[in-house]
């Protein structure tokens, strides 16, 4: 049984018009969410593109399966790593600042990560921040393999994307 108080984290590796990694935070009763184009990275102070996306609700932090077409998000979901989430400080006020610090603890990624908002560009419709694991014992270094290509598959199921794509022909 979850801990009620913890804050659930959650990466959905999303196969939609760009293969791309959801990151979501539980906050405030949502889940707080960034697309990472080229998903996390465990390199200590590797940055890594995050474009903000609309809330999504708690309910939407397990699924794995596929969108159908014509809908938001249309394409393929596998839950690529689960667990919980502990911010420095108040992150409602973190996020607002532009720079939310927070630990990690999930079945792939731990450790201390920071989200740190840009400075926006002319005609951006979103707000695009960076993704940046610290230099911890969870880090890894720059030669070391890739925990996107060393742990492919689903959290929940242990299927890749294409066996999920699958379910849906």
């Amino acid at each position: 049984m979850r801990d009620r108080s913890a804050l659930a984290y959650r990466v959905q590796k999303h196969a939609a018009r760009r293969l791309h990694y959801d990151f979501r935070l539980e906050l405030g009763g949502v889940l707080k969410s960034w697309a990472v184009t080229r998903g996390p990275s465990l390199v200590a102070g590797e940055r890594r593109l995050a474009v903000a996306v609309e809330d999504h609700g708690l309910g939407y932090a397990d699924f794995e399966g596929v969108i159908a077409a014509g809908g938001y998000g249309a394409g393929v979901v596998l839950l690529w790593d689960r667990g919980t989430w502990e911010p420095e400080g108040d992150p409602a006020a973190a996020l607002a600042a532009g720079s939310l610090a927070f630990t990690l603890q999930g079945e792939k990624l731990g450790g201390r990560w920071r989200l740190m908002r840009m400075k926006p560009r002319a005609r951006e419709r979103r707000v695009s921040w960076l993704l940046v694991k610290a230099h911890d014992a969870a880090a890894r270094g720059p030669g070391e393999p890739d925990i996107l290509d060393e742990k492919p598959h689903s959290v929940a199921t242990g299927r890749s994307i294409e066996d999920i794509a699958a379910t849906a022909a």
